[in-house]
């Protein structure tokens, strides 16, 4: 039975291809599981790729690129108080649900953590999708990215656009 499960684990990863290899992001190197969070202590960002109904809401940073809506935890905050929170600052957006379906196991080469409160040098970002209302403007507050655009979009167009930078 353990072989069926690791061929059906290895199987739904292939279907994520994009995220199934080694990915870098300049000091971090990450990984992609589907399983769940073995110490939920270190998660250290919450993601969340949200739709309104069939739509997928997208976000644009004032540089141009096309960025995922989520972030940094703050000092003892909840992951799911800090995509509350994230929501609200990059796309003005309430949560109505939230579905984990993964995570990244990283690793930073830094000396020190990005922030003081966070782990290092592993970490964990939780990834997951769920329904938004979009309530106001981004909040866009002076420590953070500034959003310029928040649009909704089919799943296709949503591709698209980070296709298009890489990402």
């Amino acid at each position: 039975m353990h072989t069926h499960n690791q061929s059906q684990y290895q199987d739904q990863l292939q279907q994520l291809a994009t995220l199934s290899g080694l990915i870098c992001w300049g000091t971090i190197t990450a990984r992609f599981c589907l399983d769940g969070v073995q110490n939920e202590h270190l998660i250290s960002n919450i993601s969340i790729i949200p739709v309104v109904g069939d739509q997928y809401v997208v976000m644009q940073l004032e540089d141009g690129r096309w960025e995922l809506i989520g972030g940094t935890l703050e000092p003892k905050e909840a992951d799911m108080d800090g995509l509350r929170r994230e929501l609200m600052e990059e796309i003005g957006a309430e949560l109505i649900s939230y579905h984990p379906f993964g995570h990244f196991q990283c690793t930073s080469t830094l000396e020190s953590p990005y922030r003081a409160h966070i782990p290092h040098p592993h970490f964990v970002r939780l990834l997951g999708y769920g329904e938004v209302n979009l309530v106001s403007k981004p909040l866009n507050p002076e420590d953070g990215e500034q959003v310029s655009v928040v649009e909704l979009v089919d799943i296709d167009e949503a591709v698209r656009r980070f296709e298009e930078i890489g990402r």
